[in-house]
């Protein structure tokens, strides 16, 4: 590999070891590029996103906020965090977490997450608006080697969820969070399809009023 990395291809997955990696995304015309590596290829992702993903990227993430919020539920929610077993592999996904007793797991003042110390998130996250067939494959296989909990895709342009749980490096597509019991997938989606109408205060609302409790309620109550 030359040092001429402005000419890296981007979005596609490349041979490269593990120094030629850090070199990659050390150079500073990678600054807003997210790294991945496995199986001794790297992929870089530009940022920054369009409107549609990050607007998906906040909703997903405000439906998991206000469903801990209202159960209870321990949780620390991170965006675009990078995650690390050195010389093997690295991801940077949209948004992960870490639940319940995990929840403190990752000090403040961690830069990457080192995973030969600290546990893999229970939940990962990644909203595809180009990469949809990646994130259901390669990347898909790469959070089954890391051992996280739960995957999820968010399919930006068909408004759908590819939610899997992971067990024993595979995985298995689900209707309901396994990482958080009562969370339905289709409730999430339902969300979604919302926010393409309203703004997120009213989708958020929404979702409180799901989230609580009530005898003899319909799913998706309006």
């Amino acid at each position: 590999m030359t040092d001429t990395q402005t000419q890296l291809p981007i979005d596609t997955w490349i041979p490269a070891s593990w120094d030629e990696y850090l070199h990659a995304i050390a150079n500073p015309a990678h600054t807003t590029a997210k790294g991945y590596y496995y199986h001794g290829c790297m992929r870089l992702e530009m940022l920054p996103v369009g409107h549609d993903h990050a607007a998906d990227d906040s909703t997903i993430a405000l439906a998991i906020n206000l469903f801990c919020i209202v159960q209870g539920i321990s949780m620390k929610g991170l965006s675009n965090c990078s995650y690390r077993k050195a010389g093997w592999q690295e991801c940077q996904p949209d948004v992960s977490y870490y639940f319940n007793d995990r929840a403190r797991s990752i000090p403040h003042g961690t830069a990457i997450v080192n995973l030969d110390r600290f546990p893999p998130p229970d939940l990962v996250i990644e909203v595809a608006a180009t990469t949809l067939l990646d994130d259901r494959g390669n990347k898909r296989a790469l959070y089954e080697d890391l051992g996280v909990g739960e995957y999820w895709v968010l399919d930006v342009n068909g408004v759908e969820v590819f939610a899997y749980t992971i067990v024993d490096q595979g995985s298995q597509r689900i209707q309901e969070s396994k990482v958080l019991p009562g969370l339905s997938i289709a409730l999430v989606e339902a969300a979604l399809r919302r926010s393409r109408e309203t703004d997120q205060a009213e989708v958020g609302a929404w979702l409180l009023h799901q989230f609580q409790p009530r005898s003899g309620a319909k799913p998706f109550d309006s």
